[in-house]
């Protein structure tokens, strides 16, 4: 494939941890290591801090509840300017918009652009607030975009339920290469700790969740720890926990992608006790890469993402007790935990980014031969080369 001039949006606050967030910023880096040439429109909170040299502020971005937690988005005249004057400027051969069914950049974008759009959906579920106050502009918006992208099975399904449109299922990529080579951090790899990522004022999130969990798992296992990481403030998140439990847990803030990695070396097992609204689990692919055995609520996406079960020990969603169990069980079972390590390691090989970026790039290719003017032949090339990576 030519060079290509790729413009991407991100509808999300670019300075607030995200799936979201994290997925653009790779994709985009991967693309440029391909010789592409790439820009990321974004809200961005802090203009003056340190922002990658391909990022556009569209401006500071304002907060909406949206599917279990708040989004930070921008929308509005002023936005719709910027965007304009981005669009305008950077003579791109294509646009990629994420989720574009939420009113912020990725909607304005799509009603401004003329050429040739692709569209990633990563939303298990949609606001039906959100989609009732901007429904009119959807639909014909949808028309416009020339191909389409969900991250999961459960997002392809989200999209054709509402907008009874198609998409290819391509997963969110990850850095494999991040977690190779990195060593534990001694204050954190002591034995029997369990981790969890994410932020703990999201209840989908699901921490209380983990929190019930320990009186149970302590009776059988009395040394557990549990390292907590993810944005907040100490006094908080001390707040959410009972006092009886606070010397086990250690809440560790926001940390950087380097102390993930480690943070994923250290623990014994990842805990992911999420209770819903998620699409797909870019926290689980990268403990798979990492070699850290997981456990997780059996939400479809996760239960996808672990070859139910397979590549991760699996527990009822909600069910303190059944989280305890599993951890008690797979704590207990050195073989077990080697084998759903294995595994899940394996499994992470799909999600690398040389294999999923190629899929977008074949997404591209398409989206460039025209507006449903696909060739039979670049069709054919294009499914093959899906088929060829996984």
């Amino acid at each position: 494939m030519r060079k290509l001039r790729i413009g991407i949006v991100c509808p999300y606050g670019w300075d607030t941890p995200g799936g979201v967030q994290i997925h653009i910023k790779e994709l985009a880096e991967w693309l440029i290591t391909k010789g592409h040439e790439v820009s990321v429109l974004a809200p961005i909170t802090d203009e003056d801090g340190d922002i990658e040299p391909w990022i556009v502020s569209a401006g500071r971005p304002i907060s909406i509840p949206y599917n279990g937690a708040i989004a930070k988005v921008i929308f509005g005249p002023l936005a719709s300017s910027r965007v304009k004057q981005w669009i305008a400027g950077g003579d791109f051969d294509l646009l990629h918009l994420h989720e574009p069914a939420i009113p912020s950049l990725s909607l304005l974008a799509g009603w401004a652009g003329d050429g040739p759009m692709v569209a990633t959906f990563h939303a298990a579920t949609n606001s039906q607030k959100i989609a009732n106050a901007i429904g009119t502009m959807l639909d014909p918006l949808i028309e416009r975009i020339t191909a389409k992208i969900a991250v999961s099975e459960i997002a392809r399904e989200t999209l054709k339920d509402r907008f009874s449109t198609e998409a290819v299922v391509i997963p969110n990529g990850i850095d494999s290469n991040k977690f190779e080579g990195i060593g534990t951090r001694a204050e954190w790899a002591l034995p029997n700790t369990l981790g969890f990522i994410g932020r703990f004022d999201e209840p989908r999130k699901g921490l209380s969740v983990l929190l019930d969990a320990i009186p149970e798992i302590v009776t059988q296992i009395p040394n557990l720890r549990v390292l907590v990481a993810g944005p907040g403030e100490v006094q908080d998140f001390q707040k959410q926990v009972p006092p009886e439990l606070r010397d086990r847990i250690t809440f560790l803030g926001r940390i950087s992608e380097l102390e993930k990695a480690q943070f994923f070396k250290s623990i014994s097992l990842y805990i992911a006790p999420n209770t819903g609204g998620e699409s797909f689990g870019i926290i689980l692919a990268e403990a798979m890469a990492s070699r850290t055995p997981i456990i997780a609520s059996d939400l479809p996406a996760f239960e996808s993402l672990l070859d139910q079960g397979k590549s991760g020990q699996l527990f009822a969603t909600g069910n303190s007790s059944a989280l305890a169990s599993a951890v008690v069980k797979l704590l207990g079972d050195e073989t077990v935990r080697k084998n759903v390590t294995d595994a899940g390691y394996e499994k992470s090989k799909f999600y690398d980014w040389n294999s999923v970026g190629e899929q977008v790039l074949s997404v591209y290719e398409m989206a460039l031969v025209g507006n449903s003017k696909v060739s039979l032949a670049s069709e054919n090339r294009f499914w093959n080369r899906l088929r060829s990576n996984g």
